[in-house]
């Protein structure tokens, strides 16, 4: 589904794994461990038990959210600055709260909790193009025509997704996704829930009319449709009943609340700054905290600065900084953290040396990524580049390597496979092994 108009066709991308896969508390079970003289003496709602339900579904279950930075980041104007060489231009360094570690001048916000972000400095890949290298960085495979492989927010939400939500696995919030990649040979299950407007709940996903007469009309169609099965391609109806069946459970749940940002106290919308990216890192943390398994926000901006890049970068920096800082504190806050992995990062970095229009080209060979959350170790950096920011000096991270980390910490097994249209098993990862210092 694009932009904020609801189809049925986007909400059979919804979650379909087991609860136990999860290991998360089912219903019967949770309900068991309630005291029933608390429900009985009228000291807890069903709205309260609801939520102490949610609650624990979230601290037991992983999520995923990522930051996208479309168009390949500085890694100067970012978290790898050079200021004391000339390839670092004129941006600054600061320091940050953790002692050693300086970032770009344009992200004093993320600057103070340091502590809670591991930066990876020695990104490296071979992909230079903005498409090839954006499907590279979101399914952890170059893109080939014989194979669609997933995306990561599909990945995770065919590992980790609670059957017991009734919003989308998978959501993505934003416009500039750009070769981001789908379900792939999971199937259109499994494709992203999109957004465009954050700020704005998703439109269309209201009944016409009374709900007791939209359950009556589904109850028509389902009958209709076993009747003409017999004539009809019975695999057809099926899947065509259990889209209806999906979409109906979405938009008839009270979850579908958790897309108006109004809800939100005004001091929570301020926090996070009232922006589209704002809005877009204050909706994510809404949706994991009801069960959503994987968000992706992208920056409204384009980091593509082959021009202007100082200039540019400043203000792309300032619309991500405050958000994505404010992210991880109101995740810390809510004990929501440490099952929420958070990643930063674009297709690749840009060109050490200053082009002679001000800008930075693309550079794949060395750039950086930034990661919190998800039993990451905060406060410490992974590998660097040379004085002049051209080579991976130390501790080089592949594409792999970086895939291989990211189920770690969600605690995916990496080597599961999925079977190919053409009968050709593929794993999750192919090679590449965890960066263990980030979990030391």
């Amino acid at each position: 589904m694009r932009s904020n108009h609801w189809s049925p066709m986007a909400v059979k991308r919804t979650t379909h794994v087991s609860v136990g896969r999860r290991g998360v508390l089912g219903r019967r079970d949770f309900l068991r461990g309630i005291s029933a003289a608390s429900l009985a003496a009228g000291t807890l709602s069903w709205t309260d038990l609801m939520g102490l339900r949610a609650d624990e579904l979230r601290r037991r279950g992983m999520a995923c959210i990522l930051l996208w930075m479309q168009g390949g980041p500085s890694q100067m104007e970012t978290f790898d600055p050079k200021p004391d060489h000339e390839n670092g231009g004129e941006t600054k360094a600061i320091a940050t709260s953790v002692s050693g570690i300086q970032i770009a001048e344009g992200f004093p916000q993320l600057a103070q909790v340091m502590d809670r972000v591991a930066l990876v400095r020695s990104m490296t890949t071979k992909e230079g193009n903005h498409q090839r290298a954006s499907f590279l960085l979101h399914t952890g495979y170059a893109p080939t025509a014989s194979v669609k492989h997933p995306t990561l927010g599909a990945i995770v939400a065919s590992q980790l997704g609670d059957a017991a939500c009734e919003l989308p696995a998978f959501v993505r919030v934003g416009t500039r996704f750009r070769n981001a990649g789908s379900g792939g040979l999971l199937g259109v299950e499994f494709d992203p829930f999109e957004l465009a407007n954050p700020e704005a709940p998703p439109q269309n996903t209201t009944p016409a009319t009374a709900e007791d007469r939209y359950r009556r009309r589904l109850g028509l169609l389902e009958r209709i449709e076993t009747s003409d099965a017999q004539s009809a391609d019975p695999t057809l109806v099926a899947e065509h009943q259990q889209l209806y069946q999906k979409a109906s459970r979405m938009i008839l749940s009270p979850q579908m609340r958790v897309f108006d940002l109004d809800k939100e106290p005004a001091v929570e919308r301020d926090a996070y700054g009232r922006t589209a990216f704002g809005s877009g890192c204050l909706l994510a943390r809404r949706l994991v905290e009801e069960g959503v398994t994987f968000v992706e926000v992208s920056s409204s901006g384009n980091w593509d600065t082959h021009f202007d890049n100082f200039t540019r970068t400043r203000e792309l920096a300032e619309e991500v900084d405050r958000p994505f800082a404010q992210l991880l504190t109101d995740l810390g806050q809510r004990g929501l953290l440490d099952t929420t992995l958070v990643i930063w990062m674009g297709e690749f970095g840009r060109t050490p040396r200053i082009n002679g229009r001000g800008g930075r080209d693309h550079y794949p060979r060395a750039f950086n990524v930034a990661l919190a959350g998800g039993g990451i170790r905060g406060g410490q950096v992974i590998g660097s580049t040379d004085p002049a920011g051209v080579e991976v000096a130390d501790r080089p991270v592949a594409v792999a390597d970086l895939f291989q980390s990211f189920c770690k910490s969600l605690k995916i097994d990496a080597s599961l496979e999925n079977m190919s249209p053409i009968g050709r098993p593929i794993r999750i990862v192919e090679g590449g092994a965890p960066i263990d210092e980030l979990f030391a």
